[in-house]
């Protein structure tokens, strides 16, 4: 079968989803359209595609012992110089993903990953594109603000075209799994309250 590029992440929801994604395009990002807007809990992992079904299982697990907790973005912050990286800060909610992820990648399942650096919950809105663009991003965006409520998390797959495209979406609670449709184209760190 052979293997697959995955990822876990929290899609931002529309209208945010599109809007970041649009401005990541007018920055120049030329991954802007590939990538969905989203906040990651599993940056892009090779797994077999003979573990797909055992990967579910186990995102559904995490799913079915979390509950919706409250997500907001504001301003924006940077990884420069150590990654060419600017992003929507993640300012409620960041607990929750950090418990989300660690969960994710857990030496028990099947995507255990060590990560490159420490987590830290954001939203990319420019990715290794010109210093003046990068600049811009951080400025234009810099009074930012999205709030909803996160009710699940999803699975996504990288084809051969480099997008990414959704495989499954797990709500919180036990509300099972939700199959992707084929695309057509393209705060404090005390215990969060996402698990009972």
């Amino acid at each position: 079968m052979g293997t697959v590029t995955l990822g876990v992440s929290i899609a931002v929801p529309e209208p945010y989803g599109s809007l970041l994604q649009e401005r990541r395009a007018s920055f120049g990002d030329p991954a802007a359209y590939g990538i969905p807007t989203h906040v990651t809990l599993l940056p892009p992992t090779e797994a077999e595609a003979a573990d797909l079904p055992a990967i579910e299982t186990h995102l559904s697990q995490i799913a079915t012992a979390g509950r919706p907790f409250p997500m907001r973005l504001s301003g924006t912050g940077t990884f420069r110089p150590l990654s060419p990286v600017v992003f929507v800060q993640v300012v409620e909610g960041a607990s929750a993903c950090s418990w989300l992820q660690k969960r994710v990648r857990e030496a028990s399942g099947p995507l255990v990953r060590e990560l490159q650096f420490p987590y830290h919950p954001h939203v990319t809105v420019a990715h290794g594109i010109a210093e003046e663009a990068m600049d811009r991003a951080y400025e234009e965006l810099s009074s930012y603000e999205a709030a909803w409520t996160c009710g699940s998390f999803a699975l996504y797959e990288q084809g051969p075209d480099a997008v990414w495209r959704k495989i499954n979406e797990f709500p919180f609670g036990g509300g099972g799994t939700t199959p992707a449709v084929p695309a057509q184209g393209g705060s404090s760190m005390d215990q969060p309250s996402l698990h009972p």
